[in-house]
């Protein structure tokens, strides 16, 4: 059986968040909501508590999505 690993080998763009969520719209992509979104649908990989790794090929509609207020 062939085993897949999801990490990411090459360098991995990080992000760290801002501490308080200004709630414009859009949301900004430094925004905690923005990428605990991002999390929650498989881009982003939360390493600390204000920052995340961030997947490099995120599709528009995710990331708008994600945005949205």
């Amino acid at each position: 059986m062939i085993e897949v690993s999801l990490t990411y080998d090459g360098d991995v763009p990080t992000v760290s968040t801002k501490k308080k969520c200004c709630k414009d719209s859009p949301r900004c992509k430094k925004c905690p909501v923005t990428l605990n979104r991002l999390r929650k649908a498989g881009y982003a990989e939360q390493l600390s508590r204000t920052s995340y790794a961030v997947s490099k090929d995120i599709p528009r509609k995710t990331l708008k999505a994600a945005r949205a207020a």
